[in-house]
């Protein structure tokens, strides 16, 4: 009698419904599936990683028949919905959306006409709070979710109030930056703090609500983290870190609530993906297309291209070292490699090695200053970033590097390799998830790490590379080929979004694929 009832009570639904509805909080996304609703389309607001795993997550959930419902800022310029140019009826149906619509956008002016998902420090806290306050308000309400995922900061509050509704809620951890408010600020906002407060996470203990409203403030990465019931960051070494103390910049209140959740077997490492349109076959901004089949030629064919648009000797056999990543020697490491750069481009004159840099961030200036004091034009190349010449420099290089101090994911190493452009890489968080030594008489790896911090060890990875470089074509050609292969079956959104689901599954406590269909 006692297990029928248990099968009984595993089969009800959760909330009377067949299918478990998700949904799915987030400040960025790349796309929507077109059968998401009447706005699917347009929707596209992009400032990193955050966006293309969110888009890959709701397509795969969508493809499975998933109740799957999205909350994200509305971003009409993004968007292209410019609302001077609607007559009132059409404004009416962007804003109310079909009824089977799944997308639930949070209405806001600080939103409406934006160019840019993020902006200034002091502004970005105003933009998390008005969509904080629509999703608490208005969206959670109006959806009636069975579980709610939520991403970074910008959604810190959302768990908290979650966990007062009952509703499971899962925090996924894209970096490690936060800000701090008072409940004062929280509740100026629109935000019924009060509601949930025990549940945030706060800088000092807190006595009571009325001592701590104006004075005590609130960190919105670790709230998050604190009151979901599950988190994960986007690679597991990144989580073991982090847990195990390394890294001193990372905030003592993060670092001590990712322990929690981490002892309490509540933690997770998934990593992201690159886009689906990352691959050197379907890439719009690739002039010539190729697969692991054709890639000799393709990526020669490629590389006089890009030679030529930024301003290198024209060479297919030149070997090009590209550098993809924002310049900012705080995380990716760009002065490891101008304290080499003149000795490492001369050591191997007689390869004619090349270095192409297409990127911005504070630390431009000196590979600029390089260039010119030792007059290696034709050897290397400055430029601003630009994300046409980004992927071309991926099909043209046959390197790529990111000797980042810290990486919680990090997708340059990841694009490099279907590409066909080798990582060299500091071996740190997601890039040690991601890059394997190679080892050209196993037959295994796919890249060359380096595990002391300092421009030597990135020397000595370079080295490693050019020993590559150095044998026969033939030995070559079998390796890139493997490489491409095994990264295209091994880097993708479905990999991705099956880890997120087997999360929501232990969550639900279902098997939610069976459920799904």
């Amino acid at each position: 009698m006692k297990n029928h009832i248990e099968e009984n009570e595993a089969e009800r639904p959760l909330g009377g419904r067949a299918k478990p509805r998700i949904l799915i909080v987030t400040p960025e996304i790349t796309y929507l599936p077109s059968g998401m609703g009447n706005m699917a389309d347009r929707l596209h607001a992009k400032a990193g990683g955050l966006a293309d795993v969110s888009a890959s997550l709701v397509s795969a959930l969508f493809d499975l028949h998933a109740d799957v419902h999205v909350a994200l800022p509305h971003y009409r310029r993004m968007f292209h919905i410019e609302s001077a140019q609607l007559v009132s009826e059409e404004l009416e149906m962007y804003r109310s959306h079909l009824p089977d619509s799944r997308i639930h956008l949070a209405e806001d002016r600080c939103f409406y006409y934006r160019q840019s998902v993020y902006s200034g420090e002091n502004e970005n806290p105003k933009l998390a709070l008005a969509f904080q306050r629509e999703v608490i308000n208005n969206i959670i309400p109006s959806v009636q979710p069975d579980l709610i995922h939520c991403n970074d900061w910008m959604t810190g509050l959302i768990p908290a109030a979650a966990r007062r509704l009952g509703i499971p809620c899962l925090f996924t951890v894209h970096n490690i930056h936060t800000h701090c408010l008072t409940l004062a600020q929280i509740e100026d906002a629109g935000i019924d703090a009060a509601e949930f407060w025990n549940n945030l996470y706060f800088k000092r203990m807190p006595y009571n609500y009325e001592e701590s409203r104006d004075s005590n403030e609130i960190d919105l990465q670790a709230s998050g983290i604190f009151a979901s019931h599950f988190i994960n960051t986007v690679s597991p070494t990144f989580l073991e870190e982090v847990v195990n103390g390394w890294f001193d910049f990372i905030p003592d209140s993060i670092r001590q609530e990712l322990r929690n959740k981490y002892y309490a077997g509540c933690a997770s490492g998934i990593l992201n993906a690159p886009d689906p349109d990352d691959t050197p076959e379907r890439d719009p901004y690739v002039e010539v297309k190729y697969n692991a089949d054709t890639h000799w030629e393709g990526k020669r064919q490629n590389k006089v291209l890009f030679q030529r648009k930024v301003g290198l000797e024209e060479n297919p056999d030149a070997p090009i070292f590209f550098w993809p990543s924002r310049l900012d020697p705080a995380q990716k490491g760009p002065q490891l490699l101008t304290h080499i750069l003149y000795r490492f481009l001369s050591k191997y004159a007689k390869e004619k090695v090349q270095i192409a840099v297409v990127a911005n961030g504070a630390y431009q200036q000196p590979f600029r200053d390089i260039l010119r004091f030792h007059d290696l034009y034709g050897r290397l190349a400055v430029c601003d970033f630009n994300q046409n010449l980004s992927q071309e420099g991926y099909a043209a290089s046959d390197f790529t590097l990111v000797p980042s101090l810290f990486e919680p994911c990090g997708l340059p190493q990841m694009v490099g390799q279907i590409y066909g452009s080798l990582p060299v890489v500091h071996d740190t968080g997601g890039l040690h998830d991601t890059v394997e030594t190679l080892n050209v008489e196993a037959n295994t790896g796919n890249g060359f790490s380096f595990k002391i911090y300092d421009s030597q060890g990135l020397f000595w990875a370079l080295d490693q590379a050019m020993q590559f470089w150095r044998l026969p074509q033939e030995t070559r050609r079998a390796q890139v080929f493997r490489i491409m292969r095994e990264a295209s079956a091994r880097f993708n959104h479905q990999t991705c979004a099956k880890a997120y689901i087997d999360i929501y599954e232990k969550m639900l406590h279902r098997q939610l694929v069976r459920s799904f269909h």
